[in-house]
């Protein structure tokens, strides 16, 4: 996925507050300690195994024991070196396990990328609140915990805390408002961070956001839906490889924040210049988020862990295996909590 001149590692200067440079060394994906939360499934997935093809070691993290357990055996059994922690990111105490793990296991962290995530589908004023709430235990919460328990490690030794946003910390989408909040959150956070981090404290770490725009992932699939139909992302879609592409870039390059997709370039850079036109634009998503059968899992994996192992979704069209986008739901049967 990376070639050689993307896998170097790259010194690159950063202006502190009085305008004057400091550098910011990240490694070769080669020499890289990478903790990935949300590894399951998607995009985490997708990442995870390109960084062991690029020889990176790794720490994955995610609710579903199964899925992360045939994960690691596979990146193994093709010459790669990970290691997995059961985790529901929303609970601060298991994600600081995270971190200790991979000190543990390989004596430090060079590279943290926070991925995990839930979605709901459905209008604000049909989600109850502790739907809502447990979304923002995932997407922000999480984000905020794991860049907590990295960032200790990262100021001491130099490294990279790489959060994925979406196109939607910008921009906004109908049936999907508890989700663009919490993007929204994540980049003011990920963004005050990087202030503090970099511009105050000077030190030695790239702070990262990544914008993507629709990613073919079981993301709807996992999704609590309220709807009477089978939910869908609107296309057009990229593949989640280009989008773990641009992580791992960010892993070796030092990055601000990272639009992946040209949808989202434009409707990030609408929301700035022409906001009244943005919300226009954005209401037609409203019909082009549902496939036309009822769903499958209403549920989700809001509650219960959903990562089953796969990288790619249905994508966009109607005419998807039925089949398989019921196993994909379903998800596997077992889940545990860190200790």
């Amino acid at each position: 996925m990376l070639d050689a001149s993307d896998g170097g590692g790259v010194s690159c200067p950063v202006a502190n507050q009085q305008g004057e440079a400091h550098a910011v060394d990240l490694k070769p994906l080669d020499q890289q300690v990478i903790v990935i939360t949300g590894a399951s499934s998607g995009i985490g997935l997708a990442t995870a195994e390109a960084a062991a093809q690029e020889g990176a070691k790794l720490v994955l993290a995610a609710r579903s024991e199964q899925a992360l357990g045939d994960i690691c055996r596979r990146i193994k059994d093709n010459g790669g070196q990970a290691v997995y922690v059961v985790t529901d990111v929303g609970r601060q105490e298991q994600v600081e396990r995270v971190a200790q793990v991979a000190l543990e296991q390989y004596g430090r962290i060079d590279t943290w990328i926070n991925d995990a995530g839930v979605a709901i589908y459905g209008r604000l004023d049909q989600v109850t609140d502790d739907d809502s709430r447990r979304l923002f235990d995932t997407n922000f919460w999480g984000v905020v915990y794991g860049s907590l328990a990295a960032l200790p490690h990262l100021k001491r030794q130099g490294g990279a805390l790489i959060n994925v946003g979406s196109e939607v910390s910008d921009a906004v989408i109908p049936l999907q408002g508890m989700y663009s909040a919490s993007k929204h959150a994540v980049k003011g956070f990920t963004d005050a961070l990087r202030v503090e981090i970099e511009e105050i404290d000077e030190a030695p770490v790239s702070i990262t956001l990544i914008q993507p725009t629709a990613v073919n992932t079981p993301y709807p699939t996992h999704a609590r839906n309220y709807m009477d139909k089978e939910p869908k992302l609107p296309t057009p879609q990229i593949d989640p490889e280009k989008v773990a592409d641009a992580i791992l870039k960010a892993a070796v390059k030092p990055e601000r924040d990272v639009k992946v997709g040209a949808t989202a370039v434009l409707n990030t850079l609408t929301a700035k210049l022409a906001p009244s036109l943005g919300d226009k634009m954005s209401a037609m998503q409203a019909d082009r988020q549902q496939f036309d059968r009822p769903p499958l899992n209403p549920e989700g994996a809001l509650y219960e862990a959903g990562g089953t192992g796969h990288i790619h979704g249905p994508g966009g069209s109607d005419a998807g295996d039925e089949g398989r986008l019921h196993n994909e739901s379903r998800g596997p049967v077992e889940t545990y909590a860190t200790r």
